[in-house]
């Protein structure tokens, strides 16, 4: 079989809402082709490995996905096109915005993309590693979390899961309760039970991203613990939490506040991602007028974390 490459050149505030385009056009998994990915974790936390500078933009990202040839790619390449060009109403910079296409082999298409994914320590306690690797911890309090990129949103090495899975790794206590907002590949709703949670409530709309999180919670043992509904952010959720994490755009992030606030347990923690710097104050704003403390205001590159809390008494 043939298939495509799907190419966008574009920037990495784009990089999520590009990335669901692409999977809603019937990509199995992306590639993304971050220059900052090459230098972003070793300092603090580890390093990539084995990633060659070759294989990356100098400005910008790209993100790739593959598609079967057939006779509908055309008019699914021009709605690709399409799409992608419509997230400037969203306020969302798309860059360059220069789609092309390469014809690849299928032996070429199945291992080909491996080389983008290698395992990464992203913060004190959490690897990052791709199935296929066989990642062994260097230490009895490493956490790993497998994932697999051919079924998932993103792999983990994007600065706002980083974020949150730092954030988390903080305030997550045992036993807690945790609301998932967004649950895209599940990695958060993985990292939380890692980290010692009783129960995650993993919600998303999108239907692939709920049997992503699912897959991804079984790959890690975490299936029991990890809840998954498809439901629109927190609309008809009653379930009580100690920390609710939304990693999404700031746009919807404002649309839920209060549901948060009031799910919350009183000094419970929203931990909210997804921002980009110029959509700070619109969140903080939104934030603070339903009643949250900001805790913390956390930044990797262009992208902004709140640590938010409900006080304990009101």
């Amino acid at each position: 079989m043939k298939w495509s490459e799907i190419s966008v050149h574009t920037t990495n505030e784009a990089i999520e809402p590009v990335s669901n385009i692409l999977h809603e056009s019937g990509a199995s998994g992306v590639v993304i082709e971050d220059p900052a990915d090459l230098e972003k974790y070793t300092s603090r936390f580890g390093e990539l490995y084995d990633l060659d500078p070759a294989n990356y933009p100098e400005e910008g990202v790209i993100v790739k996905a593959y598609l079967p040839q057939n006779s509908f790619l055309n008019e699914t390449v021009e709605e690709i096109k399409g799409s992608i060009s419509s997230l400037v109403n969203y306020g969302i910079d798309i860059g360059a915005n220069a789609v092309t296409i390469t014809e690849i082999q299928e032996e070429d298409w199945a291992t080909a993309w491996k080389k983008y994914y290698k395992p990464v320590k992203i913060s004190e306690k959490v690897t990052i590693a791709p199935t296929w690797e066989d990642y062994k911890a260097v230490s009895t309090d490493e956490l790993i979390i497998e994932m697999d990129p051919g079924m998932a949103f993103g792999t983990g090495t994007h600065p706002t899961t980083v974020l949150s899975i730092q954030a988390l790794e903080r305030f997550v206590q045992k036993d807690d309760v945790i609301l998932d907002v967004g649950a895209g590949s599940g990695i958060l709703s993985v990292a939380s039970v890692l980290l010692g949670a009783s129960t995650v409530y993993a919600y998303d709309l999108d239907d692939v991203a709920v049997q992503s999180t699912k897959n991804n919670a079984a790959l890690n043992g975490a299936e029991h613990k990890v809840k998954v509904e498809q439901n629109n952010l927190l609309e008809g959720v009653t379930q009580k939490a100690d920390v609710i994490v939304a990693n999404i755009l700031a746009e919807i992030i404002v649309k839920f506040p209060e549901d948060a606030f009031s799910l919350l347990k009183p000094g419970g923690y929203f931990i909210t991602s997804g921002i980009i710097e110029g959509k700070k104050e619109l969140v903080r704003n939104s934030l603070e007028k339903t009643g949250f403390e900001i805790v913390e205001v956390n930044k990797m590159e262009d992208w902004i974390l709140f640590i938010a809390r409900r006080p304990e008494q009101e």
